[in-house]
């Protein structure tokens, strides 16, 4: 899972859109706090990446990153 992790890195260096860093964020927030809407958070991080990527905001190598970053697919 190293690359994963190093492709990572370089995506964080690009400027994500505000609404998907926002949702990564809540959702890292409910992952450490143990929120009871941790499912919600997933969904909205899951729907943000999509957004983007059909927005072309992201790429779809992006998007499979942020995927299994933080969905585990």
């Amino acid at each position: 899972m190293d690359f994963i992790n190093d492709e990572y890195e370089m995506i964080l260096k690009k400027t994500l859109p505000v609404f998907l860093e926002n949702d990564i964020r809540a959702f890292e927030e409910g992952i450490n706090n143990n929120s009871s809407i941790i499912d919600c958070l997933y969904c909205e991080v899951q729907g943000s990446i999509n957004s983007a990527l059909y927005n072309n905001e992201i790429t779809e190598h992006e998007a499979k990153i942020l995927r299994a970053k933080y969905l585990g697919l």
